[in-house]
């Protein structure tokens, strides 16, 4: 929970500030163990909107992580000591939010908290899949790898992740720019030419009528579609926040041609570098599934390992529980399959992982390649048309003169 609180510093000046903390008594114990006075605190309001948009846009980035875990391996490396790691980090973080929670850290390491269990109280920062990397890193020793390890993996999350989702920003933002134009020719451009038309007395095709009406229909109903719009959006995002909804808003993605296999292959990739990692660090493969679940970034897949977590405890093997769902391929589970007899699984699955990484990319450079020429032709064509329905009767009237 986020608390807001005033304190004096060894100066006397009255500094304001915010911490995050599970209760008050935790907060205050925090920032007595800065050696500050508190002078009021106070929990932050859940219904605070200024609040919410504030943490929003000073949210921990995917990026920041992976600069900080590079930054603790070479300082584990260099035999710094870990309170002296994170208040040094602490005071070169640009982002004030994680400047604040790694002083949270400093103060949890210096009262006797583990590490992991420390970083475990920030679950927006660190995921379960990291707090349990560096658990695991903390029993055989192996710290500066484990960061180092850690963030090559962000680091390929992230890139990957971003490569998909820049691929599609491109066409969405020119197709709701296309609709935006399309809108105001209908509204404000084809209501001059149709004047021209109903004052001459011509007869007009069809097509043209059909524009006209549609044209007729947006100047009449236009806010009421506008509010229409507005109230489905609202739904469906209500909609997707919940369990169930963000189920079928991927089963809906993933059944659109392409895209779909797109993503099927990022969090294929995204589950078999997740697994790979947890298995090298020692961690139990149940543990590394159930972890993974929640790493993979997809409720359907989520859900799936869920499923294959309870089978692996019936006595199935990975294999067997992944062969029954129809969103992994067979290639993974026959893979999965061979490591398990070689009892190679790590390697194994750091080979699928690369597998479809390579295909992610390559499916990302031949979508952006096609989409560029398409989108021309499908705006050009939608011009053309609308176009050519208004301005063919206009040319048979001047002709007729």
């Amino acid at each position: 929970m986020l608390y807001y609180y005033k304190v004096a510093d060894k100066d006397g000046n009255i500094v304001d500030g915010s911490i995050d903390a599970s209760t008050m008594d935790g907060a205050i114990e925090a920032l007595q163990r800065r050696g500050i006075i508190i002078v009021s605190i106070e929990p932050a309001k859940k219904d605070s909107f200024f609040a919410k948009n504030i943490e929003f846009f000073n949210r921990v980035k995917t990026k920041d992580v992976v600069l900080l875990s590079r930054q603790l391996s070479t300082l584990v490396g260099a035999n710094v000591s870990i309170v002296q790691i994170f208040k040094l980090l602490s005071v070169q973080a640009e982002n004030s939010s994680l400047q604040e929670k790694l002083m949270q850290i400093v103060d949890d390491i210096e009262g006797g908290v583990a590490l992991s269990a420390s970083l475990g109280k920030h679950p927006r920062v660190f995921s379960s899949f990291y707090v349990n990397m560096i658990k695991a890193a903390e029993e055989s020793g192996k710290l500066p790898e484990t960061f180092n390890y850690l963030a090559d993996y962000l680091e390929r999350s992230y890139t990957l992740t971003q490569k998909a989702r820049n691929a599609l920003i491109y066409p969405i933002f020119v197709v709701i720019v296309f609709i935006a134009v399309m809108i105001l020719m209908l509204t404000l451009v084809i209501p001059q030419l149709t004047t021209i038309l109903t004052e001459s007395g011509q007869e007009v095709p069809l097509f043209t009528k059909l524009i006209i009406g549609t044209s007729d229909f947006f100047i009449r109903y236009g806010v009421l579609l506008v509010i229409l719009l507005v109230a489905l959006v609202v739904v469906v995002l209500r909609f997707a926040k919940t369990t169930k909804g963000k189920m079928s808003l991927e089963r809906f993605q993933m059944g659109v041609p392409y895209i779909g296999s797109l993503y099927m292959r990022l969090y294929l990739a995204r589950m078999s570098d997740s697994l790979n990692m947890l298995l090298e660090s020692g961690i139990p493969m149940l543990r590394s599934i159930e972890i993974t679940s929640d790493v993979v970034g997809s409720e359907i897949y989520k859900a799936i390992l869920g499923e294959v977590a309870e089978e692996i405890k019936g006595g199935s093997s990975v294999s067997q529980a992944l062969s029954q769902y129809k969103e992994i391929p067979q290639m993974v589970t026959q893979m999965t399959r061979i490591g398990e007899e070689t009892g190679k699984l790590g390697n194994v699955l750091e080979t699928v992982s690369r597998f479809y990484t390579q295909e992610v990319k390559n499916a990302i450079d031949v979508l952006v390649g096609l989409i560029e020429p398409l989108l021309v032709v499908f705006l050009g064509l939608g011009v053309a048309v609308l176009l050519a329905g208004i301005l063919m009767p206009i040319y048979n009237l001047t002709g007729a003169f």
